[in-house]
């Protein structure tokens, strides 16, 4: 399908269901929760837009009971289905937004370093991303300079995926516009802890974006602790060419013998793994199942993983620094 009758469509079902739009507020401000998380209990869920839009019907999730709604810094809620109305509260964590920690940024010289990125362009070797995961990087923090993060170098891959078109120069791109959100961690115990800012850190990716893409994050102040940090991605789905996130169903169910199995979407563009890092440096979680816990990439870990079968344990992100002179 052409991606714009792919657009025209979603707006058709956008029109349709409108009725089953519910907003996720915050019971003070009563601003929208942006891109708040919607669980299913099954392993499945969807995501609120960045005014906390979203849209769920019988018809479309007519196997789900129940459904989780949590966001960094409020309180979770569950809740039956069929209770689920057009506007939803959730109420903030004071406790938990008084945690992180407003670093001011110092003065006086300082040099621009960059930890390169490790991009190629072999298919075979991306991972394909799915709203159920997130990927995160582990940099640690080599001595006690303040060390400011200006960029985040992320390679991807935007190659159509049709198996015909790939290696043809002369093959037009297909069009797609994805939103990915980006969160920072500290270093808990060897595994991504409390989260460095509460702000929205978020970009697009479409069918023209750079293999190594440059987000620059200077603007929220993010400092690397002494004990290191933790840098996720994760895709939150395709948006419209206002950059607004579309409803569209993260899941396709495939009937087989043993009965109804959900296969989850996979969105473009790709994410390159490398084995050309020594150190297993990346960590990835389900976000709709076993409570977002962490995990190394690793074959301890995860099991039936091509890139791990690969030798491919690491994606390659890079950074861009404002390293500090001792204070």
């Amino acid at each position: 399908m052409h991606f714009r009758h792919f657009i025209i469509l979603l707006s058709i079902l956008f029109t349709i269901n409108s009725f089953s739009q519910t907003r996720i507020i915050d019971s003070i401000t009563k601003n929208g929760v942006s891109f708040a998380t919607v669980s299913f209990g099954n392993g499945n869920g969807i995501f609120a837009d960045d005014d906390g839009k979203f849209f769920f019907t019988k018809k479309l999730y007519s196997d789900i009971d129940s459904l989780f709604v949590s966001a960094l810094g409020y309180k979770d809620v569950k809740l039956a289905s069929k209770t689920l109305k057009d506007t939803l509260y959730l109420t903030p964590q004071s406790d938990l937004l008084d945690e992180v920690i407003v670093t001011a940024r110092p003065s006086g010289k300082h040099k621009e370093v960059t930890l390169k990125p490790t991009a190629h362009d072999d298919y075979y070797k991306c991972w394909l991303p799915t709203i159920e995961s997130e990927i995160a990087v582990f940099f640690p923090n080599t001595d006690n300079k303040p060390k400011h993060v200006t960029k985040v170098l992320f390679p991807i891959k935007t190659e159509a995926k049709d198996w015909d078109k790939r290696g043809k120069s002369n093959k037009a791109k297909r069009p797609f516009s994805t939103l990915f959100r980006v969160q920072f961690y500290e270093n808990n115990n060897g595994l991504p802890g409390d989260v460095l800012t509460y702000e929205k850190v978020i970009f697009i990716a479409t069918q023209d974006t750079k293999p190594v893409f440059e987000f620059d994050v200077s603007g929220f102040d993010i400092f690397i602790p002494k004990d290191g940090i933790y840098i996720s991605i994760q895709v939150l789905g395709f948006t419209d060419k206002n950059g607004k996130l579309l409803p569209n169903k993260k899941y396709q169910e495939v009937k087989t013998r043993r009965g109804i199995v959900k296969v989850s979407t996979t969105f473009r563009p790709l994410l390159p793994f490398t084995d050309q890092i020594s150190e297993k440096n990346t960590f990835v979680k389900r976000v709709f199942q076993n409570n977002g816990q962490w995990v190394l990439f690793d074959k301890k870990n995860i099991d039936n993983s091509n890139l791990l079968n690969a030798g491919l344990n690491n994606y390659g992100m890079g950074l861009k620094m404002e390293v500090y002179k001792e204070e």
